[in-house]
């Protein structure tokens, strides 16, 4: 015969307990109606029957009276673990009824109950089983696999909708009995209930799944609110990204309009260039030729008239050209004028911007001071309650040896009194006297131990209370950390606009410098177009003597046109610069026309 473990076979009973009361509760609540009362007979042996597993194997802790053995020890640990049953633990302990651990334990289950997070706060004690080690046997049902069948089973109970009043009933010195009488049925019941067992357990599964479904809606809203802030975050740094982005396409751009307009400029020059040239040549050929026979000559006049009409053609459409290119660059001006003043909006917004993040830094390190200040305030509060607890440490040993010379004194007393009561009979008057004494002695030990137990039980709960406090502290430097991990990610992202800033800035600077450079070339062609429009310039190939020394023209005596009367001069001639109403900058003039602005300027002068 194989002898079966008796453990082992109380846990499968309360195993099948719980599995009967579980399912009766259900099923006579949906029969009922989902909404139960506290005398509601199903659900008060539900509660008997938890308290019952609970208690299995619970290990016994001697204090200094009795002895205790109640389920409010790990139960109490649950704060600890879950975070939201804190409201629970500080509800029952405000119970003005309850006296005892056991009276506490019945009402956190309840209130478990009506919150219908009995299932997640008992699954949280079975994960930590290290920590049920202190209350519990290594053979008890919470440490082995009947407990986490339990739990399972306790999801169910969250169709339940229990209304219970805690505040009226007497839960000290209720009798947690039993009733069998309840899950025994007979064969006629059993009978009229098998129908109902399917639905049962289908509307079972029902409520089951959708427990799992609201669970799991909750843990994917958290989630969800995680990725939209992931998101968000995400996008700002994205259009900021495509922000500077634009800028830089459109830096380029403009860099590459400004290198097309020198380029044609550059091409513009070099043709003016070629057309002077072919002008000098033609002088030359002209020059030789001009030694040579009359009718010669008069053949080279017909040709250089035919030239010459042809020439002022080709001026007249270069001069429409001109003015069509002028009109352009008007044009482009305008645009540039606007594009430069929208990069000067631009600068200013991206330094506002700046100067806000400036702001918040200064704001963050000043945050990070006073965090820091706090922190160190902290530290010393904590030196000074691990000092408080040291203390308090010293004063425990000194009471247990306290104890300990009481028990000695009062046992070497005993040893006396029987002594003397063997020796003789006559000493008995004064050894009763002495046992008076002793006894009184004892009274005093006792009210002095009692006064001690109760100073012991104060100095509990003050490093309790230390423990919380120092508990709230470490909490409050793990937040100060991570502020501090934050404050260093905004100033590497503050680095990082600082250096986008200046790349933008110089990028600015070089841009106004080729704009300026640019808008001093449009003046020039500006002024030269004025020039142009109120003046008839004459042509280089009609001029072979200057007008004022009538001296020939050669490659050492070169042709100089005056600004103002258009006229053909040697350099001698018109080595004078004024500035013209059609240029306010002093251009080349000759000798009479600066004689006789000159003049003008001195009658107009009173």
């Amino acid at each position: 015969m194989s002898t079966k473990d008796p453990m082992a076979v109380e846990r499968a009973n309360l195993l099948n307990m719980a599995k009967l009361s579980i399912k009766g509760l259900i099923e006579s609540a949906l029969s009922f109606g989902r909404t139960l009362d506290s005398d509601y007979p199903p659900l008060q042996q539900f509660f008997v029957v938890m308290e019952h597993c609970l208690k299995h194997g619970l290990k016994v802790r001697k204090s200094f009276l009795s002895y205790n053995k109640t389920i409010w020890g790990p139960l109490e640990l649950v704060e600890k673990l879950y975070p939201e049953a804190e409201e629970i633990g500080a509800s029952v302990r405000d119970l003005p009824g309850l006296k005892t651990p056991l009276g506490r334990a019945r009402a956190w289950l309840r209130l478990a109950l009506m919150q219908k997070k009995m299932a997640d706060y008992l699954r949280c004690l079975i994960i930590q089983r290290e920590l049920l080690s202190e209350f519990y046997e290594y053979h008890a049902l919470m440490m082995e696999e009947e407990g986490a069948v339990i739990v399972g089973l306790l999801v169910g109970l969250n169709v339940i909708d229990a209304n219970l009043c805690v505040k009226g009933e007497d839960l000290d010195s209720q009798v947690g009995v039993i009733d069998f009488s309840m899950y025994l049925k007979n064969e006629e019941e059993i009978g009229n209930k098998e129908r109902n067992v399917q639905i049962a357990a289908i509307l079972d599964q029902k409520n089951y799944v959708e427990e799992l479904n609201r669970q799991l809606n909750s843990t994917v809203s958290s989630l969800h609110s995680r990725v939209d802030s992931l998101e968000k975050s995400n996008t700002k740094l994205i259009e900021e990204l495509a922000i500077a982005k634009n800028n830089i396409i459109k830096l380029q751009e403009e860099n590459h309009q400004l290198r097309s307009e020198n380029e044609l400029i550059l091409m513009r020059t070099r043709q003016h260039l070629e057309v002077t040239k072919v002008d000098v040549e033609t002088e030359l050929q002209t020059y030789k030729h001009s030694r040579q026979g009359l009718d010669e000559m008069y053949n080279d006049a017909r040709k250089q008239l035919r030239d010459e009409s042809q020439l002022r053609q080709d001026v007249e459409n270069e001069l429409s050209v001109q003015v069509g290119m002028k009109h352009e660059i008007e044009l482009a001006m305008k645009l540039l004028e606007k594009d430069i003043h929208e990069k000067q909006d631009t600068l200013i917004g991206l330094r506002q911007q700046l100067e806000e993040v400036k702001a918040i830094n200064i704001e963050m390190y000043q945050k990070l001071q006073g965090s820091e200040d706090s922190l160190k305030e902290k530290n010393e509060i904590i030196a000074r309650l691990e000092e408080k607890t040291n203390k308090i440490t010293t004063a425990m040993r000194q009471l247990e040896q306290r104890l300990q010379q009481t028990e000695k004194a009062q046992m070497e007393a005993e040893d006396e009194g029987e002594k003397c009561a063997q020796e003789c009979l006559s000493k008995s008057d004064s050894l009763q006297r002495q046992i008076s004494q002793k006894e009184q002695q004892l009274v005093q030990l006792e009210t002095d131990l009692k006064i001690e137990k109760e100073w012991r039980q104060t100095l509990q709960e003050d490093l309790q209370k230390e423990k919380d406090v120092l508990s709230h502290l470490r909490n409050e430097t793990q937040q100060i950390i991570s502020l501090k991990k934050e404050f260093l990610n905004l100033q590497d992202e503050n680095q990082q606009l600082k250096k986008i800033y200046h790349e933008q800035e110089q990028a600015l600077q070089e841009l106004g410098s080729k704009l300026c450079e640019s808008k001093l070339k449009i003046d020039d062609i500006k002024e030269a177009n004025k020039a142009l429009q109120g003046l008839v310039w004459l042509k280089d190939k009609e001029a072979t003597h200057c007008k004022l020394c009538e001296k020939e023209f050669s490659l050492s005596k070169r042709k100089h046109h005056c600004r103002n009367c258009g006229e053909i001069f040697c350099n001698a001639c018109s080595d004078n610069e004024l500035p013209l109403p059609s240029s306010p900058k002093p251009v080349r003039v000759c000798d009479s026309c600066h004689a006789m602005l000159i003049q003008r300027c001195s009658s107009n002068v009173p």
